[in-house]
């Protein structure tokens, strides 16, 4: 008897579940839906709080904390230092010295152009003073070479006078004649 009763109350549990089973599902997505709306609505009033509460930081307690930290770091820093100047120094002194040297550039160009038309003049001069010279040294040489040939001319016998006249005379007739 025992195990009839047994299968009686396992019959009984089985056919309890068949019918519990749909209901604790239809239960389970009840309970799920209900949880997602209590989240939502957990959300939406948890969200003001919090994005008020920033603004309350940022607000008050930001520049406080900031004073507060910017206070500690004057406090523990051992020298302030200074700003150094040496930059801007070098840029003004590294314009200065281009612009002095442009200067003098500009200057130093302007004289030796200056010197460079001296000396062409000069230079010019010197060639004029040369060809004078050379042409003095050449008219005198001609004068003397004129002298010399009438000086020997003169002691030439009349023979060979007349010999370079018949010879003048035959060439200016033959220059004559091949003219037009």
């Amino acid at each position: 008897m025992p195990e009839a009763r047994m299968r009686l109350a396992k019959n009984q549990l089985m056919r309890a579940a068949e019918r519990v089973g749909p209901m604790a599902a239809h239960a389970r997505e009840t309970a799920r839906h209900a949880a997602a709306e209590k989240i939502i609505d957990a959300r939406g009033w948890a969200a003001p709080r919090l994005d008020a509460a920033a603004h309350s930081f940022e607000d008050q307690l930001a520049p406080r904390i900031t004073a507060m930290l910017s206070q500690a770091a004057t406090k523990i820093d051992p020298a302030p230092r200074t700003r150094t100047r040496w930059p801007m120094l070098l840029l003004i002194t590294g314009v200065a010295v281009g612009a002095a040297g442009f200067a003098m550039y500009r200057r130093n160009t302007e004289q030796w152009a200056d010197s460079m038309k001296g000396s062409a003049a000069d230079a010019s001069h010197w060639v004029s003073d040369k060809a004078r010279t050379a042409a003095d040294k050449v008219s005198s040489a001609a004068g003397g070479v004129r002298n010399r040939a009438e000086e020997f001319g003169h002691k030439a016998d009349p023979s060979s006078d007349e010999f370079g006249n018949k010879i003048s005379t035959e060439s200016s007739s033959a220059s004559a004649t091949k003219l037009p």
